[in-house]
């Protein structure tokens, strides 16, 4: 079994990939509108103080080192206070140029707020759950976080770079921001207390966190619900009842699932032929692998491809691009 982990796994099966929009300096007062982007927006208060306003839900005010994440680009607005006018950002960007310092200075009298903005992208093939499952605004409070946890590390190494740009700097900072992604969905797994049924919620189960791993970490193994139950060691039914409970679907279920994903991800990136496909991930008839995935994605392998690959190649999809 190799050393990945379930969320890291998906991670990379969304293609998750994350482009700094601006290094902005604000000087009260200030406010800028984001339109909805297809995917989501990223934010981290670097210095000073901000609201963010997002439609139906009361403004929050965000201090140094909160950062807030919008998985599904919920339009929104960033502003010095809980109400007022907003300007478009497009419009406001795109007259200004960047200080020798690398950052975008919106002026005014007031005091300032230093802001790091990011467009996430993904895959918008992949039908895991995990940014459903995710709230319209995921926010982490740097009080809550503490100034040697992962996150503010980073955003220190972020703003470093980007204040610096010494060579390879635009390299560094593309995967920081990949890194910012996954620390930020961590920080607010790690803090959550929600009950009731969530693949989010089964990663803190020490146990069920287990059976996950070895199921995304070698998928082709014949897994029975006995050999998962030794790994767990539990029995069948416990098992069962335990996984269902957390994750929303027995063991077997979630594995033909995450077995489809990787299957539909192959059959997207790769010529490989659907027998090949079938085996990588764990079937030995291709009949039966057919069938699966039919069942799973609604139309059988070979159908699903030619179907991917005549549509028009799409971009900025998924986690913020547009905005």
């Amino acid at each position: 079994m190799n050393g990945r982990d379930p969320l890291a796994d998906v991670v990379d099966l969304l293609r998750v990939r994350g482009t700094v929009m601006a290094h902005v300096r604000a000087h009260a007062p200030w406010g800028l509108s984001l339109h909805r982007a297809p995917g989501a927006t990223f934010h981290a208060v670097t210095a000073g103080t901000c609201w963010i306003r997002v439609a139906g839900q009361a403004a929050r005010e965000l201090h140094h080192g909160d950062v807030v994440l919008l998985p599904r680009g919920a339009p929104h607005v960033m502003a010095s206070a809980a109400r007022g006018p907003s300007r478009p950002w497009d419009r406001v960007t795109e007259t200004l140029v960047p200080n020798a310092a690398g950052e975008i200075v919106v002026a005014g009298p007031g005091g300032s707020t230093r802001l790091i903005c990011v467009a996430f992208h993904y895959d918008r093939e992949v039908a895991h759950p995990l940014v459903s499952l995710l709230p319209p605004l995921v926010c982490v409070g740097g009080e809550e976080m503490g100034e040697d946890s992962a996150v503010p590390a980073t955003l220190r190494l972020l703003r470093q770079e980007l204040r610096g740009r010494a060579a390879g700097w635009g390299t560094i900072v593309d995967r920081l921001v990949d890194v910012l992604f996954v620390q930020v969905l961590r920080a607010w797994i790690g803090g959550r207390d929600d009950r009731g049924t969530s693949w989010l919620r089964a990663l803190r189960d020490p146990v069920i966190a287990r059976i996950l791993t070895v199921m995304h970490a070698d998928p082709a193994v014949p897994w029975t619900l006995e050999l998962l139950a030794r790994q767990a060691n539990l029995s069948r039914a416990t098992l069962t009842r335990r996984f269902s409970a957390l994750v929303g679907e027995p063991p077997l279920a979630y594995l033909t699932r995450w077995r489809m994903e990787l299957a539909a991800r192959n059959l997207r990136e790769t010529d490989d032929a659907v027998g090949t496909i079938a085996r990588r991930v764990g079937y030995e008839s291709e009949f039966a692998f057919s069938r699966a995935f039919s069942r799973v994605r609604g139309r059988p392998p070979g159908r699903y491809r030619a179907a991917v690959r005549a549509r028009p190649e799409q971009t900025g999809g998924g986690l913020g691009a547009g905005v």
